[in-house]
């Protein structure tokens, strides 16, 4: 009689064989929890800013550097090094020591004492998230079938939602309280356990198990072909740049939101985290699961329908968007602002998941990772620190609120963004077709 449960740390048979329904959920929420960290980690800086600018005498921009390029530049341009390296080599590993890494390099942000200590344990935690959310695509896709591949991705897309919630809460709380110091403790070290989580109790899913293939032998990794790929396929280009526009207005939205409350309502840290985080994660969160789910049911008819909804949820958001930064109401703009959150969350899972889809097996992570080069770089590197420099330019003219026209001015990009995923979805049907595993 067997003493131990078969669990997918005890069990030494073939590991297609452990991967049960109930153990595909279990590494999801497994990777939700690691990306839920990341993002805690990520977006921490945007719930300090006002504390760090008057401890540390920082402008606008060097605050737009340290949320934005000083992160961005290492976690995108080395997120391709370690996907290579993943497409080749087990990727449950790799995801572990990245949380261990970007958890450390968090908690001494908080032993900073000047502008440069901070940037540089900033690029820290760039590169410990430069090599978790490649291989995390690359084994949901292994994980879950096509059909239900928007649906996984945007289960996972829920941890930036609730990394958010977790980082602006805690955050603002703690920072109120103890200071922005033990902010960067209290949200960084925990991630060391979800490391340990990953590394002992998750299995490396066979290649190409949900699609039911099995992949080439692996040749010489082309990084430039895998750029070339994403841009000649019409569908991966269109979805790339919609993303990269995205997230360009929406990573500056999220580091500059509670300063713009701040600065613009009169809100302390705390009652921004305790106000938005909430919005940011249950509602936010919500818009990122039923995006997914509305992509998979919709897409069974048309699988245009993919691109389609994300260009629509982008759309209908702009009114919100933009009421939300002209209202003067702090009540009545808190609740414009949810509805912008939920649209607003549409386009992570389907966005993931039909780059996934478009991509052989063998070079999964690799083209994952070459989409987050784009986006973060573009949108996370520029966006936060774009908004820095408008705001500063505009001080002249709108004294306190040139942060509030800096991020109405943003929230147009949105119209562009649309337009590609409109284009995405026209071409996607035939793309899908000719795609070899």
């Amino acid at each position: 009689m067997a003493l131990v449960p078969d669990t997918p740390a005890t069990v030494n048979d073939d590991p297609a064989s452990r991967i049960t329904p109930a153990y595909r959920r279990y590494a999801l929420i497994i990777l939700v929890l690691a990306y839920t960290s990341s993002h805690v980690d990520r977006n921490i800086v945007g719930i300090l800013i006002e504390p760090l600018k008057a401890d540390l005498l920082l402008s606008d921009t060097q605050l737009g550097f340290l949320s934005g390029i000083a992160f961005a530049l290492f976690y995108a341009t080395l997120g391709i090094p370690i996907a290579i390296w993943a497409d080749r080599s087990n990727r449950r590993n790799i995801i572990a020591w990245s949380i261990a890494i970007w958890s450390a390099m968090t908690a001494l942000c908080g032993l900073a004492q000047n502008f440069w200590q901070l940037a540089a344990a900033r690029i820290g935690v760039g590169i410990g998230e430069a090599g978790s959310s490649p291989p995390s695509h690359s084994m949901i896709s292994d994980l879950y079938p096509k059909e239900q591949r928007s649906s996984a991705m945007s289960i996972y897309a829920l941890g930036v939602y609730f990394g958010i919630m977790i980082g602006f809460m805690v955050g603002g709380f703690v920072a109120e309280w103890w200071g922005w110091r033990a902010a960067f403790f209290v949200v960084g070290l925990p991630g060391l356990l979800i490391a340990l989580l990953v590394r002992y109790t998750l299995i490396e899913p066979p290649r190409g198990h949900a699609d039911g293939v099995k992949p080439a032998a692996l040749g010489k990794v082309n990084v430039r072909a895998g750029f070339a790929s994403l841009w000649q396929v019409r569908t991966t280009r269109h979805v790339v740049i919609g993303v990269t526009l995205t997230a360009l207005v929406g990573y500056g939205s999220i580091v500059w939101g509670p300063a713009f409350l701040i600065r613009s309502h009169g809100l302390t840290p705390g009652q921004v985290g305790l106000f938005l985080g909430p919005v940011m994660g249950i509602v936010g969160g919500l818009g990122a699961f039923i995006g997914g789910l509305l992509a998979d049911r919709l897409a069974a008819r048309n699988q245009s329908w993919n691109a389609w909804i994300v260009g629509l949820a982008k759309i209908l958001a702009i009114p919100f968007i933009v009421a939300f930064y002209l209202v003067d109401s702090t009540f009545w703009a808190l609740v414009i602002y949810m509805p912008a959150a939920f649209l607003g969350a549409f386009y992570l899972g389907p966005s993931f998941a039909m780059i996934q889809s478009l991509t052989p097996l063998r070079s999964r992570a690799l083209a994952s990772a070459i989409m987050l080069f784009i986006l973060n770089l573009v949108g996370l590197g520029f966006g936060p620190q774009l908004i820095g420099i408008a705001s500063d330019l505009m001080r002249t003219l709108f004294e306190n609120d040139s942060l509030r026209y800096a991020l109405l001015g943003a929230a147009f990009i949105n119209i562009w963004a649309s337009f590609h995923y409109y284009l995405a979805g026209r071409t996607l049907p035939a793309d899908l077709s000719r795609v070899e595993h």
